[in-house]
């Protein structure tokens, strides 16, 4: 097993747990509004918190994606940006580190064939 395959086991763990947990607030809540949702993410100060963080995560992951993206002439890339939002970082960050491995595989095929 390559070592990008761990990106997509980290990408498809990171879609089910995130998504567990968003399931348990469609099934549980009564108002299952996004805006409900936001609203329940600043109801405790580590909620608070962990936002803050994740806020400063995304922004510079997506900072990064984009430059690595069109430095390496990724394919594809600007989906990444839609699935962090409707999806997960947690899904999305590994997904772009596999599409990262595989452009970057080839970019070395390509040089060992030269």
């Amino acid at each position: 097993m390559k070592f990008k395959h761990l990106y997509l086991l980290l990408a498809f763990f990171g879609l089910v747990y995130t998504w567990y947990f968003n399931m348990q607030f469609y099934l549980w809540e009564t108002d299952t509004s996004i805006s409900h949702f936001i609203d329940l993410t600043k109801t405790t100060i580590p909620a608070k918190s962990l936002v803050a963080d994740l806020t400063v995560v995304v922004i510079t992951f997506l900072v990064w994606m984009i430059y690595e993206s069109l430095k390496l002439k990724i394919r594809f890339w600007w989906i990444i940006i839609p699935l962090t939002f409707l999806v997960a970082i947690a899904f999305s960050f590994p997904l772009f580190l596999y599409m990262r491995a595989n452009r970057l595989e080839k970019i070395e095929l390509k040089k060992s064939l030269n």
